[in-house]
């Protein structure tokens, strides 16, 4: 008999812990939660104090839970103790209980513990096991105050958006805030009017080098404004508005003399930044290597879990990953005071070891986000990890070494010099000692002053020199919007405002993407007409639940619940029932939206009706007025923002700004602009239309002409069809090359009045015995090439690598396949499994390869 069985979530966790315990323990993987409110239906008795039903999670094609519960109890019948050591946090707690539930046997009774450790390390596991606790019921309570929170939120506004707008659609207490500021933010910059500003530099000579650069800081007195153009101009501020302006001080300034008037250097001090939190890890992490707050998580998850390291096994490499703590364990200062005197010298470690402060409402039980051993530099283990967890352990390892560093130190000089009523500055940095900055520099949002400063070199000067004046140059900005958010910005601002949970922020990024309510174009947030339309919905009718200061308000009572200090059925008896007079009202609010008709000065091209705005599946549109008996409609066409266009630089007094109403892709495609399109079928206007693979232009002589053309998320569209030298298999019309979702293809000209679509081969015969189709070049639902069979479904051959004409040197089969990989390169393999052969592949590719070339264009 196993005398202990020890249950863990994941089982990479598994098999770390279990050769930390010995032979005593039996280490099993409960592969997540085993319960949860019913997939369908509420779940939840709000008439009985918000009780919940909780139920086993049905069987699905990824897990058989049945079985894995059965396996856990049989284990647990068999042990003499049961200890559960999920993941140290709400989530982790709710598993342990519900696993207590399930799998502790009652008669006869067996006693079961609960273990914590911030890492898997053979020291935090055996001291866990010598102090087991019990499950702490109120961390329980805050999870399971949060889950029915989710639950009536979901479930109660979820189908009143279905009603209103059609389609799945959803709604959630965090989500739809993060929505909200995406929405808000692109109204601002749609509202967004530029100002006009001019700055003016002298470019001077001192009597030692190097010639340097002066802004104009005063006139007369008063500053020069370059910011804060949202506030109004104070009296001791002046404005350069206009080119004529700026020439007029141009030419003044070109007359004077140039005298120092007052130079001082003083000496700045850098400090370095905290280890990582959470949501610290994520925005970095965004920031530095473009990764998703979701990928982040994930190789965060694996290194914390464990990495095999060769003999030794596999290690736990960092501490836990969900956490707002910037706390450091005593033993953890020590080692890496240890390793930065040894590896970079004395006078890099402070005397003391740096304390940060954590946030105010941070769970301190949990450390900073840090290496598990810092004498495992990222370079050791470069052969044990792949290319993206070695980035962000090397992230994570340089961050913590830092923290412990001493600050960099800088020299910075100002100069103010002198030129009859204007006043010039320059401001220049020289760094003395770099400090943590030998190891680490935090990444930035946004470019900052300081970094021009510091890459500025000033020559020496002393007051009362005279200057050379070289050139006096204006140059022409304009004030810029704020910027759209980043998944690094927006986890910033959810953060800042106490809006969910950094171990939540990579579900809420998924789930506005995967529902459409948001796209990314360049990395950066933009809502979508569905997104918007919900959006405004949701605001109108909940404007207190979905809002920043309610949602933060509501964190803050999940972590009293944990604190002991509020019972959670009373937090949500509080929420509903204001959520239930605001449900009731809203039914009666989205059934009159969906009916409304909001009147526009469109026109119907077809019937010359009025057009008229209403709501769909995919967000708002434009209908005719006079439907069912014109049913002509089209995409409401958003602003052109003036802010797609950086505010551009004039040098001399020439402006240089360009602003452009149609862009081009790489492909020739245009920005959408369908008022100058014109159908190439029947020459009739191209109308914007919005389908359930997002935008296109559409023929507006529809139905008699189904003529459309694809719009990419970046809002190109598509090139219009070519008419190529071949001819229809099918009607004898020709062949035309066209673009769809899933790229490049070839069809009848006639399509989709004639359907045929030109398959591209790979010259290649199916090699299974019997059948006499070819091997053709096919993409997944996703856009993935892959090579499949002509004679599909009779014939279900098909290879995810390239096949490439070239017989197998070792068994002479008719064809390889070609395999890259990040280790080994690219590689020539055999079809045949039984074969075997493996060798690089030759660098010579034959030029005729139709699969070549198919792959080149994917």
């Amino acid at each position: 008999m196993t005398k202990n069985l020890v249950v863990v979530e994941s089982p990479a966790k598994a098999k770390t812990i279990s050769k930390y315990l010995g032979k005593d323990f039996r280490v099993l993987a409960s592969l997540g939660h085993i319960k949860d409110l019913p997939s369908k239906g509420l779940g939840v008795d709000v008439e009985d104090n918000f009780q919940p039903t909780y139920e086993v999670i049905p069987d699905s094609k990824k897990r058989n839970n049945k079985k894995i519960i059965a396996e856990l109890k049989k284990a647990a019948k068999e042990a003499d103790a049961i200890y559960l050591a999920a993941d140290p946090d709400r989530e982790g707690e709710a598993i342990c209980q519900h696993l207590a539930e399930e799998i502790v046997p009652k008669r006869p009774a067996k006693p079961s513990y609960r273990v914590m450790f911030n890492e898997i390390t053979k020291r935090a596991v055996q001291d866990a096991f010598k102090e087991p606790k019990q499950i702490d019921s109120n961390l329980v309570n805050a999870q399971q105050a949060r889950r029915v929170l989710d639950r009536l939120v979901g479930y109660k506004v979820s189908p009143l958006l279905c009603r209103t707008i059609g389609g799945r659609l959803s709604a959630g207490r965090v989500q739809s805030v993060a929505l909200r500021m995406v929405v808000e933010r692109e109204r601002e910059i749609e509202k967004f009017v530029k100002t006009e500003y001019w700055t003016i530099t002298a470019n001077l000579a001192a009597n030692l080098p190097p010639q340097f650069d002066a802004r104009l800081f005063r006139v007369d007195e008063k500053t020069v404004k370059t910011g804060g153009f949202d506030q109004e101009l104070k009296k001791n501020e002046i404005l350069i508005g206009s080119e004529g302006q700026a020439q007029e001080i141009v030419q003044e300034a070109e007359q004077q003399p140039y005298k120092v008037r007052d130079v001082s250097t003083k000496e700045r001090k850098r400090n370095p930044v905290p280890p990582f939190t959470t949501s610290k890890l994520q925005q970095e992490a965004a920031r530095k290597l473009g990764f998703a707050v979701k990928k982040t998580m994930m190789i965060a998850q694996k290194l914390y879990e464990g990495v095999e390291l060769g003999a030794e096994g596999a290690v736990g490499l960092i501490t836990y990953m969900r956490t707002d703590s910037t706390r450091v364990s005593e033993t953890a200062l020590g080692e890496v005071r240890d390793f930065i005197g040894k590896q970079y010298g004395a006078n890099y470690l402070p005397e003391k070891a740096i304390h940060y402060r954590s946030k105010k409402d941070a769970q301190d039980a949990h450390e900073a986000v840090r290496p598990t051993d810092v004498a495992r530099t990222p370079e050791a283990l470069a052969s044990y990890l792949d290319k993206e967890a070695l980035k962000l352990y090397r992230l994570i390892w340089q961050r913590f070494v830092a923290s412990q560093m001493m600050p960099a130190v800088y020299d910075q000089t100002t100069i103010d010099i002198e030129a009859g009523r204007f006043l010039f500055r320059a401001t220049g940095a020289v760094q003395k000692f770099d400090g943590f900055l030998r190891v680490y520099e935090e990444g930035r949002d946004e470019q900052a002053d300081e970094d021009d400063e510091a890459a500025r070199k000033l020559p020496p000067v002393e007051q009362g020199e005279s200057l050379r004046l070289n050139s006096v140059t204006p140059e022409q900005h304009f004030t810029e919007p704020p910027p759209r958010f980043t998944e690094a910005t927006l986890v910033k601002m959810l953060e800042e405002k106490g809006i969910g949970r950094p171990s939540t922020y990579a579900a809420i990024m998924s789930t506005i993407i995967d529902r459409e309510y948001v796209e990314k174009h360049e990395n950066r947030f933009h809502p979508t007409a569905l997104g918007t339309t919900v959006n405004d919905l949701l605001v109108a009718s909940f404007n207190d639940l979905f809002n920043e200061s309610y949602t933060a308000r509501m964190e803050e009572e999940l972590d009293e619940i944990e604190e002991g200090k509020l019972k959670w059925t009373k937090a949500l008896h509080g929420f509903y029932e204001k959520f239930a007079k605001d449900l009731k009202i809203a039914e009666k609010e989205m059934k009159a939206a969906k009916q409304q008709a909001i009147p526009t000065d469109e026109i119907c091209e077809k019937c010359g009706a009025g057009m008229v705005i209403k709501f769909g599946r995919f967000g708002q549109f434009l209908a005719c007025s006079t439907y069912p008996e014109c049913r002509t409609t089209r995409e409401i066409a958003r602003p052109a923002s003036q802010t797609d266009t950086n505010g551009a630089t004039a040098t001399n007094g020439k402006s240089t700004n360009s602003q452009t109403t149609k862009k081009v892709d790489g492909d020739g495609g245009a920005t959408a602009t369908a008022e100058t399109e014109e159908c190439e079928l029947c020459g009739r206007p191209m109308a914007l239309k919005r389908g359930r693979f997002g935008q296109f232009l559409g023929c507006t002589g529809y139905p008699e002409c189904r003529n459309i053309r694809k719009i990419n998320r970046s809002g190109a569209v598509a090139p219009a069809p070519v008419l190529l030298d071949e001819q229809c298999p099918v009607d004898g019309a020709q062949l035309a090359r066209r673009h769809g979702r899933f790229g490049e293809f070839v069809a009848c000209s006639n399509y989709p009045t004639c359907k045929y679509i030109k398959r591209e081969t790979t010259g290649i015969a199916c090699p299974r015995p019997g059948c006499k189709g070819e091997i053709l070049v096919k993409k997944s639902k996703r856009g993935k090439a892959f090579y499949g069979c002509s004679e599909y479904p009779k014939c279900e051959t098909v290879f995810w690598d390239k096949p490439i004409v070239e017989p197998c040197p070792q068994c002479n089969a008719p064809f390889l396949l070609e395999k890259t990989t990040k280790k080994e390169g690219t590689m020539h393999i055999c079809a045949r499994e039984e074969c075997g052969f493996r060798a690089p592949a030759t660098p010579v590719m034959q030029k005729d390869d139709p699969a070549a070339r198919a792959e080149q264009r994917i």
